[in-house]
């Protein structure tokens, strides 16, 4: 059962890589994709959740605004990460990706009320210092770094917030009221502002591509990632999710060729952040069990 859950790991942590190349594949805009992305996610959502598996969606109004209020975090930070796609490549993107590890480490300490670990700080030197690095190599694509660290804060407070949210409804309705009420808000706002006339403008290959996004590359895996944790520690999942960029990275560049082609520079820095990460993972966890040793 322990192989068969890190197969099935693995494999949304895949098909989490795989949004990215999606992103570029979709000629829509961000916009256009987002909007529709999490419409679909939150109908197949419904209809799994209600009609396949006949469990209740009721929450309360405090739990049900607390969702609105992430799944709002959870738009922006999918916003931010496939427009860095559209202004720059894939690879931009995901490196970017990894700054989420820096604003966790100050953000957590908050919002849980623990000290600040050390170690979690030193790391975080070493991944802005990377990006520093990445941003002056390659700094014809500076609106897509930009963008990219934009995506690292909404997807950082996206998941701390939303790991206060486990236990105090399913884990069904917790991701399904996220990504409704995130999808309800942009259409406030696109209505408010007139830009919903604009969602008009796809094609139906796009439509296609953002079903199949939505679908096999969002709920599904969302799904399956909480249905793991019966089987396998957080840490485990933590650090297996940091493998997301490599995977997109790899397969943006052998689908992509030249355009996600990078200098030698950009490698080197994205492979130091992704080994800060991992070395990060396991010393917490020789931390972890040399404290229950004791206890």
């Amino acid at each position: 059962m322990q192989k068969l859950a890190l197969f099935r790991l693995h494999l949304i942590v895949f098909l989490w890589g795989f949004t990215a190349i999606l992103g570029k594949l979709i000629q829509a805009n961000a916009q256009i994709l987002v909007f529709y992305r999490m419409l679909f996610a939150a109908i197949f959502l419904f209809v799994f959740i209600r009609i396949y598996k006949k469990e209740s969606i009721k929450v309360s109004k405090k739990i049900f605004f607390q969702l609105a209020g992430i799944g709002f975090a959870m738009a922006l930070h999918w916003y931010c990460f496939f427009y860095s796609i559209k202004v720059s490549n894939v690879s931009i993107a995901l490196s970017c990706l990894s700054l989420s590890t820096l604003f966790a480490s100050i953000l957590e300490p908050i919002i849980f009320k623990r000290k600040i670990d050390v170690s979690e700080v030193v790391m975080g030197a070493v991944i802005v210092a990377c990006i520093l690095l990445i941003f002056k190599t390659e700094f014809h694509f500076k609106e897509g770094i930009i963008y990219g660290v934009l995506c690292a804060v909404f997807g950082t407070v996206f998941s701390v917030f939303n790991g206060k949210m486990f236990g105090k409804t399913s884990s069904g309705n917790i991701i399904f009221y996220e990504i409704f009420c995130g999808w309800f808000i942009l259409m406030l706002f696109y209505v408010g502002t007139g830009h919903i006339f604009e969602m008009n403008e796809i094609n139906y290959r796009d439509l296609a591509l953002i079903c199949l996004l939505a679908s096999v590359f969002t709920a599904f895996p969302m799904l399956e990632s909480v249905k793991l944790m019966k089987y396998i520690s957080p840490f485990t999942l933590i650090l297996t999710v940091n493998l997301e960029p490599v995977y997109g990275i790899v397969l943006a560049f052998f689908i992509f060729g030249d355009s996600e082609e990078m200098s030698p520079i950009f490698y080197i820095a994205s492979g130091v952040m992704i080994l800060a990460i991992i070395v990060n993972g396991l010393l917490k966890s020789r931390k972890i069990k040399k404290q229950k040793t004791f206890n």
